[in-house]
């Protein structure tokens, strides 16, 4: 297989600011914990060759010594696997349940990841599951547009929102993720470029790098979208498709108005670019339910809708959709003969149930999240006085805090050294952007939450009273 190579210039944006002068941490060490962490969560794609060692330290203004020692013990974790006259390669342990940094350290709290456990109704969904299987065991179980039932409750629901929707106009996927990288596959090739939300969900930018394509961002303002800066940047690049998050966007949590959503959907019209919009967040709403879909500000049914269940229901229900014409419809399905053989028909037969019963359960899912968001905000404000939450969340798992420096991937590789993952900000951005960021989710329940933090504020201190005595230093 031809592995991936992974550009000099390239490496030097995603590691960021990676040194800090910290007297107890050696520049090998602080290298070695820059890489790794952009192996473990995933902006260094597994498999790929980093530059060699000499031209890495020009580049980073270091020894070749230093270089090597932080190469070194990265084989010995189990994070590179080097040969001579092939360079480093990356990969993960293979002991990679609970990967820690360290030997001896504590399984890893992954709070680089929204999203909630499953709830009681998982269970008895799939136990209904069960009972009606029988009935489709006749059948090859091979079926790439969906259960037609389950495509009809989907549609009864865009109907619903303002969106009249037919059953042929649903396809179910293996999650919105898949359903993008089929997206991709129909629509773009090689080197095309698709416009995308800045910052935007990760796995679209990796489907999006994945399908070969370039992304291109437009900047997201204190409030709202920059609808000027997206009709601009499509005049300018002529992309293939805009990929949007219109319902409490991941990350910012931020819901998008309905003039906005109409101003956007003839934006698209007019430039003849293709809309796909990710509504997997739409029924995570606090105070009010989003606007109508962007597709129904579309006269000719040219915009995509990308929805899924993994985050109302529950993550491990691999289950998406996609919402389109019938005309596009039918050209995915047969893109997809490439692919797979269809979405397995026990999480349809799950996922029937869980439609039907939703609002038994998702108002008591909002409120808890309502609850979370409060108990982890107030949190925050005691422990980390000099961040900055962007926003209050409309809904969704997350909040978007700016830190005071650009220091988030250097707290990322500390909170890794206590056990907890984090989402540092340029996991969710291009060409190494907003270091000054960080994605916090408040799934967790209060008391859990709270002892995370508790558990970061040491390492956060420390890192930011270090980088303060630096930046006096330099002054003087």
């Amino acid at each position: 297989m031809t592995q991936r190579r992974t550009g000099t210039s390239s490496l030097i944006k995603l590691l960021g600011h990676w040194h800090q002068p910290l007297p107890r941490t050696p520049v090998y060490r602080q290298l070695a914990d820059g890489l790794r962490l952009l192996i473990l969560d995933g902006r260094l794609s597994l498999d790929s060759r980093l530059p060699g060692e000499r031209e890495l330290a020009s580049a980073l203004g270091i020894s070749r010594t230093t270089v090597a020692a932080a190469l070194a013990q990265l084989r010995d974790e189990g994070y590179l696997l080097s040969r001579q006259g092939s360079g480093s390669v990356t990969m993960l342990p293979e002991n990679s349940r609970s990967v820690s940094p360290l030997p001896g350290m504590a399984p890893v709290l992954d709070l680089s990841t929204a999203a909630l456990p499953a709830g009681p109704e998982i269970h008895q969904a799939y136990s209904s599951a069960l009972l009606a299987l029988p009935e489709h065991l006749t059948s090859s179980g091979y079926n790439q547009h969906g259960l037609p039932e389950l495509r009809e409750v989907i549609a009864r629901g865009y109907a619903a929102r303002g969106l009249p929707t037919t059953a042929d106009q649903i396809m179910l996927v293996n999650g919105a993720v898949s359903g993008l990288g089929l997206i991709l596959r129909l629509l773009t090739g090689p080197g095309d470029r698709v416009v995308i939300d800045h910052p935007t969900y990760p796995m679209a930018l990796e489907a999006i790098k994945g399908a070969s394509c370039r992304p291109v961002s437009v900047s997201l303002p204190e409030h709202g979208w920059d609808t000027d800066g997206l009709a601009a940047t499509i005049a300018q690049t002529s992309p293939r498709l805009a990929y949007l998050i219109a319902d409490f966007h991941n990350p910012t949590g931020r819901c998008m108005d309905a003039a906005t959503r109409a101003t956007v959907v003839d934006i698209a019209a007019r430039s003849r670019t293709a809309l796909v919009v990710d509504e997997t967040m739409v029924d995570l709403w606090f105070d009010a339910p989003p606007p109508p879909p962007l597709a129904a500000f579309d006269d000719t049914d040219s915009v995509i809708t990308l929805g899924s269940a993994g985050k109302s229901f529950w993550g491990g229900l691999r289950l998406g959709w996609i919402r389109a014409s019938t005309r596009t419809i039918a050209s995915l399905i047969q893109v997809r003969n490439s692919l797979d053989l269809g979405t397995p028909i026990l999480e349809q037969l799950a996922a029937i149930h869980l439609f039907k019963e939703a609002e038994s359960f998702l108002p008591q899912r909002r409120e808890m999240l309502r609850q979370n968001l409060r108990a982890c905000s107030e949190a925050i404000h005691e422990l980390f006085p000099d961040w900055r939450i962007t926003s209050k969340p409309q809904g969704g798992f997350s909040l978007w805090i700016e830190l005071p420096k650009p220091l988030a991937t250097m707290f990322a590789v500390s909170a890794e050294s206590e056990g907890i993952r984090i989402g540092a900000g340029p996991r969710f951005g291009t060409e190494g952007a907003f270091e000054r960021y960080l994605r916090m989710p408040y799934t967790l329940e209060p008391a859990q939450m709270r002892n995370a933090l508790e558990r970061l504020q040491p390492g956060w201190q420390y890192l930011a009273q270090t980088r303060n005595h630096s930046s006096r230093g330099m002054l003087v």
